[in-house]
C-alpha cells in the first residue's frame, strides 16, 4: 500500500476516546503519519500487503519493541541495541544479549529499514516482518521463542486489546513480527544539512565540499559502494578488515566459498552518531575509518578491488570526515514520536 493511498484513507477516519491510550492514539494520529511520510526526495515506502499501516498497528509495534519482556530474562528490548540517541544503533562494539551473553556483531542503525531489499547482515530474509524473529531466536539476543512471548502476555489486558483493535486477533506471533515491523518502517531519517544543502536550503564548508568532491570520485570510489539517496547499494563486500575474521559473513547463510567474510554494505546516513564502526565494531571512529581505507586494508583472497591504497592527504582525510557528519539527521534523534 502506497503513502499516497495511506495519506486518503487517515483523512478520512474518525478516531473514537474510550481510554488513556486511545485518546493518545486520537491525538497523535495525524502526526504520527507526517513522521512517516517520506521525505520528498526519498522513494514512497510501500508496506505489504498483509501488513497495510494503521496507527493501532504502529502503537502496539512501538510498546513491543521497547519492551523487555520480549527477551527471555526480561533485560532487553530491541530498543536496548538500538537506541534512538545513537541513530537507532548503539554505542558499543557488540550490546551484550540476555543473560549478558556477548553479542557477536555491531548492531546496525534501523534508520530507513524499510528500504532494505533484504533483511540481516547476510541479507538471508526477503521481509522485515520475518526480519523481527531473528533477535528474538538468536541465543546471544533475546534468546527466546516467540511463542514463549505469546504466552507470557496473553494475560496483559492492555496487549490484548491494542493487538485486537490493530488486527482483529489477539496477540500471537503474528500480530508481534507485523505490529513491530510497522513500527521500524516509521524510522525515516532525511533531514540532514547535505540533505538541506542539495535542495539549495544549506551550505557546505570549503572543506566539506572537498570531502564530497572526494567521496563522489574515481579517487576514493566511496559511491560505488554508499550510492544512492540512502547511501548505500546494499551489495555484500569484504574490505579487507582482517586477514583471517572470526564472524563468517554472507557465507554463515549461503555456505559458499565465496561468501566468506563478505559482509551488507551499510547505509553511511546518520554515521557520527552510529560509532563504533565495522561488523564488530572494531573502528572507533570514523577517521580511523578512513584511515584503514586509505591504507588499502589487509589482504584476503575476497577482498574487494575497490579497497586499495588512496593516498589521501590528512587534509583530505579531515575532508572526507567533515562531509560524511554532514549526513547526520539531528531531528532524528529529537524525534518524540519514536521515543520510548
Amino acid at each position: 500500500m502506497k503513502f499516497s493511498t495511506i495519506v486518503l484513507f487517515f483523512m478520512v477516519c474518525f478516531w473514537a476516546s474510550c481510554s488513556e491510550m486511545e485518546d493518545e492514539m486520537s491525538d497523535t494520529a495525524p502526526l504520527i503519519l507526517q513522521q512517516i511520510i517520506p521525505p520528498s526526495h526519498f522513494p514512497n515506502i510501500t508496506f505489504p500487503d498483509i501488513n497495510a499501516f494503521t496507527p493501532e498497528r504502529w502503537f502496539l509495534g512501538k510498546k513491543l519493541f521497547y519492551d523487555k519482556q520480549m527477551s527471555i530474562d526480561t533485560t532487553i528490548s530491541c530498543g536496548s541495541c538500538h537506541k534512538q540517541s545513537f541513530g537507532f544503533a548503539d554505542n558499543v562494539p557488540t550490546t551484550s544479549g540476555a543473560f549478558n551473553r556477548p553479542g557477536v556483531t555491531n548492531a546496525p542503525t534501523l534508520t530507513n529499514v524499510a528500504y532494505q531489499p533484504y533483511y540481516t547482515k547476510e541479507g538471508g530474509l526477503p521481509t522485515l516482518e520475518m526480519q523481527v524473529l531473528v533477535p528474538i531466536a538468536e541465543h546471544n539476543e533475546f534468546g527466546f521463542n516467540i511463542v514463549e512471548i505469546e504466552a507470557r502476555l496473553k494475560d496483559d489486558t492492555m496487549y490484548q486489546n491494542m493487538a485486537k483493535k490493530a488486527y482483529g486477533r489477539s496477540l500471537d506471533p503474528f500480530t508481534i513480527t507485523r505490529s513491530i515491523s510497522t513500527f521500524e518502517r516509521s524510522i525515516v531519517s532525511g533531514s540532514s544539512r547535505y540533505d538541506e544543502y542539495t535542495q539549495g536550503k544549506a551550505t557546505l564548508t570549503a572543506e566539506e565540499k572537498l570531502g564530497e568532491t572526494l567521496f563522489f570520485s574515481a579517487k576514493t570510489d566511496c559511491s560505488s559502494c554508499h550510492g544512492g539517496f540512502n547511501f548505500t547499494n546494499y551489495g555484500f563486500k569484504n574490505n579487507g578488515l582482517y586477514e583471517v575474521y572470526v564472524h563468517p559473513g554472507r557465507y554463515r547463510l549461503t555456505q559458499k566459498d565465496s561468501d566468506l567474510a563478505l559482509f551488507k554494505t551499510p547505509s553511511l546516513r546518520n554515521i557520527g552518531f552510529t560509532a563504533p564502526y565495522m561488523h564488530d565494531g572494531s573502528i572507533a571512529t570514523l577517521a580511523g575509518v578512513i584511515d584503514h581505507y586509505n591504507s588499502g586494508g589487509k589482504p584476503h583472497i575476497h577482498k574487494s578491488d575497490l579497497v586499495r591504497p588512496l593516498n589521501l592527504t590528512n587534509s583530505e582525510k579531515k575532508a572526507l570526515v567533515a562531509f560524511l557528519l554532514t549526513l547526520d539527521d539531528y531531528t532524528l534523534l529529537k524525534n518524540p514520536y519514536l521515543s520510548e
